[in-house]
């Protein structure tokens, strides 16, 4: 720009998409919640990666991974049919045993596993990997781990799943409702209308493509809950406490006679 000569809106450089106050905050946020994800392994300290203060040891990540393959292996048997999935109600029971931490993790990595299985990899894997973490998670959030045994633990346990199985598939619906063409239905996300127009929207958009599948998950995880929970439950406390997982393990050198093991 010469001296004398102002600045005509034909001069100024055109902007595809205009940057307000607010689109600038948003994109800071978004871009530092990248940095992030890129770069965590340079900006986190020691250990603040870990879903626990201890770090998943030897035995936990050898008891996930048998876990999460036998539920990866149950998904393929109902998938598809009427929402009858049994893998709901291994999460269920692994949860309650081996606790929230180890569940959000397992229930984040069967539902991971089990997309490769079945072909389900897409856009919406993440949501349901975090649904599922949530679900299992859940379960190892009830009272009573020490004390409540026996049939009351098992009513327990089915109570709750036959509701998380329906919050399941609501958390999930909420995933794909945004994105229905509005001109396509009358029950799909309005951006323009206000909160409760919206709402009895998603309801009627969960009572139309959902119900019947979250019923049948529900139903499943029910009876299968009732009818092996407990041979289940005893075969899970029993390897937990033969994995002793915290009970850390030293080795103590001997001179002349190699390194032994002892547990602390």
């Amino acid at each position: 720009m010469t001296a004398g000569r102002t600045t005509t809106p034909r001069d100024r450089q055109a902007r595809a998409v205009h940057l307000g106050p607010r689109s600038v905050a948003a994109l800071l946020l978004v871009s530092a919640v990248g940095v992030a994800g890129f770069g965590w392994a340079f900006l986190a300290p020691r250990l603040a990666a870990t879903i626990s203060d201890s770090g998943l040891g030897p035995k936990a990540v050898a008891m996930l991974g048998v876990l999460a393959a036998a539920g990866a292996a149950l998904r393929p048997i109902g998938a598809g049919t009427a929402g009858l999935e049994p893998m709901f109600f291994l999460m269920v029971l692994s949860g309650r045993v081996l606790g929230p931490g180890f569940g959000f993790v397992l229930g984040s990595v069967t539902m991971f596993a089990s997309a490769l299985l079945t072909g389900g990899v897409g856009p919406w894997l993440p949501f349901q990997m975090l649904a599922m973490g949530w679900f299992t998670m859940g379960a190892g959030l009830l009272p009573g781990p020490d004390r409540l045994r026996g049939r009351a633990e098992l009513l327990m346990l089915a109570a709750y799943g036959f509701l998380a199985a329906f919050a399941y598939g609501t958390v999930m619906n909420l995933a794909g409702w945004t994105f229905m063409n509005t001109l396509a239905s009358n029950i799909a996300f309005d951006p323009d209308a206000s909160l409760p127009t919206n709402l009895a929207r998603f309801l009627s958009y969960c009572l139309a493509t959902s119900l019947g599948w979250d019923g049948g998950r529900a139903a499943m995880t029910v009876l299968l809950t009732l009818t092996l929970g407990t041979p289940v439950l005893k075969a899970l406390r029993r390897a937990t406490r033969r994995a002793a997982f915290e009970t850390p393990v030293t080795f103590e050198g001997r001179d002349g006679e190699g390194e032994t093991s002892h547990p602390v």
